[in-house]
């Protein structure tokens, strides 16, 4: 019998600090695996196949396959949770604009702001550093606010009796839009947080367009420019403004539609990634992803897992805590068009 297959399972999986995840990783690691058909496969997925439990596909189990045992319960807040991660990961969210995650133990966390000695105008007159010259400085800090978290969730509502025979790649559905829920609302706090500011006095810089209600390619190209010297490697706008973007002239010419058709991948502006959120309305926002955002987690999606593992739900709530802090000032910049 196989070391998985052997393996206790409870809840106190979840309560370890590591995480269920890595706690059965510690438990079972992977690497032992190489080599074998179960290569490829982490240490969760394992447990599934140990219980023959199969989650995509017309021949995937019924809800109930997880309930057959008692250590077999135990997964199915995993699967929710992953189901859920999932439909956050299929919609373009808040990693798309986010340079890094920072997970915590805690919903108190500061994090760093950097500030160069001299502006560009200053850096591009300096010289080679003479022997015993002074080197310029960067001088890093901590932020005078906390970065806020919040937490944002959806509670599943159904009996076990209503679910246990469906199918799981059914369910998934269903979990999966709860995913694409909550990446909807990140998107929305992270353009509130870079537009408006973290709470340290540093909201983006905003340009006006060059016309009131209007929007022209001289509009991206000033984008472009006020951003320098980071690159404008991402375009947040509403699904209006996008379609308004992909109509100007410049943007259809014969070879961007000759590309369009041979790989389906759209011109985009000034080489820009165009990520669309209704939370923009009429606002373009530019920024260099590398350098412009933080997401402060305090885990990852946390269900009610006693609930869940007891078959009770009737209220068990997925949740997700998280926070944004702007990592430099500079690195966005925006637009508001008005009415138009």
């Amino acid at each position: 019998m196989a070391a998985f297959e052997t393996i206790k399972l409870d809840k106190g999986l979840y309560r370890s600090a590591l995480g269920i995840n890595a706690e059965l990783e510690r438990i079972d690691p992977s690497e032992n695996y190489k080599g074998t058909a179960l290569e490829g496969l982490d240490a969760f997925e394992r447990q599934l196949k140990r219980f023959d439990i199969k989650i995509k596909g017309a021949s995937s189990s019924p809800i109930e396959k997880f309930f057959q045992t008692s250590d077999s319960a135990v997964l199915f807040p995993e699967y929710v949770s992953r189901t859920v991660r999932q439909g956050m990961q299929d919609l373009c969210g808040a990693e798309a604009i986010t340079a890094t995650c920072t997970d915590i133990n805690g919903l108190d966390y500061r994090t760093i702001s950097y500030l160069p000695e001299k502006t560009l105008t200053e850096e591009a007159k300096d010289e080679f550093i003479a022997e015993g010259g002074t080197i310029p400085e960067m001088k890093i800090k901590t932020k005078d606010n906390l970065v806020k978290l919040h937490k944002r969730g959806k509670m599943i509502v159904a009996s076990y009796e209503a679910l246990r025979f469906q199918r799981l790649d059914v369910f998934s559905v269903a979990l999966k839009e709860i995913g694409a829920y909550l990446a909807r609302l990140q998107m929305s706090d992270a353009i509130k947080t870079i537009c408006e500011g973290d709470g340290n006095s540093n909201p983006a810089k905003g340009i006006s367009p060059k016309a009131a209600g209007a929007l022209e390619y001289a509009d991206l190209v000033e984008l472009w420019k006020s951003l320098q010297p980071y690159a404008m490697n991402a375009l947040v706008v509403s699904p209006e403004i996008a379609a308004k973007i992909m109509s100007l002239p410049e943007m259809r010419d014969a070879a961007a539609g000759l590309n369009f058709h041979a790989t389906g991948k759209a011109v985009t502006p000034l080489g820009a990634k165009l990520i669309c959120s209704s939370k923009t309305d009429n606002t373009i926002l530019a920024l260099d992803k590398n350098y412009a955002l933080e997401m402060v987690t305090a885990g990852g999606i946390v269900t009610d897992f006693d609930k869940l593992i007891d078959r009770q739900l009737e209220r068990a709530a997925v949740t997700h805590t998280y926070g944004f802090a702007k990592i430099c000032d500079d690195a966005s910049v925006y637009m508001n068009l008005g009415d138009n």
